[in-house]
């Protein structure tokens, strides 16, 4: 079991989890092994000059250490927990990289309007699967691939145009930072809703769209 903080007081406060001390790569052999989720090993952060900057060397990177850190990075991910030791072994402080659009893709909406749409979720009784926040304030949903090709349509047909909300899926050739990656100085990628049995099941983007586009309209 993933070991983090979860508290929720009541249906409409949604508070964010606590990541513990489990090192990145026990990390990343769990989300193999467990979830059977390719992982890939990202970039990392490291001190030059004393001054915490990105392994990719780009002194103005917008995600320093939570990256991919090679052009290939997407045929280097493994499902396999062995090689995944094997990497992280190799390079311990590397960032951990979920491949979006194999066994899931993300759809990425505002932290204000994720833990909205979770509150809503709620009430209606659906059941999210896993969800991060991130420290770019964005909260990304875990749901069946294929999201990207169909959630146009049910946005649509919800009364909204998806350019005019900030919601965006992160499907084939994409990826997500997974928890306890961090983020430089901005702080660590946590999870909203943790990896558990009851989730094991992802959803479809349909049975989650309704509640995400209302929370992206109210939020905008």
């Amino acid at each position: 079991m993933f070991i983090v903080e979860e508290t929720i007081a009541g249906a409409d406060a949604v508070q964010i989890p606590t990541q513990r001390g489990e090192s990145l790569l026990d990390t990343a052999v769990r989300y193999a092994e467990e979830r059977h989720w390719d992982v890939v090993p990202g970039t990392w952060t490291e001190v030059v000059d004393g001054v915490q900057v990105c392994s990719c060397g780009d002194l103005a990177c917008s995600a320093p250490g939570a990256h991919p850190g090679r052009p290939d990075w997407a045929a280097q991910s493994t499902g396999s927990a062995t090689v995944a030791r094997r990497m992280w072994q190799q390079r311990p402080d590397a960032s951990i990289l979920l491949p979006t659009g194999r066994t899931f893709d993300a759809i990425s909406v505002p932290e204000t309007a994720g833990l909205l749409a979770l509150a809503r979720m709620e009430r209606m009784g659906l059941t999210p699967g896993p969800v991060t926040r991130t420290p770019h304030r964005r909260t990304e949903f875990f749901v069946l691939p294929g999201a990207a090709a169909k959630l146009p349509e049910l946005v649509r047909e919800l009364g909204w145009a998806l350019p005019s909300l900030d919601l965006a899926v992160l499907g084939e050739g994409a990826y997500v930072a997974a928890p306890p990656t961090r983020v430089g100085c901005r702080g660590a990628v946590q999870w909203v809703r943790r990896p558990t049995r009851e989730n094991r099941w992802l959803p479809d983007a349909e049975e989650l769209a309704s509640a995400l586009a209302y929370a992206c309209g109210r939020d905008r």
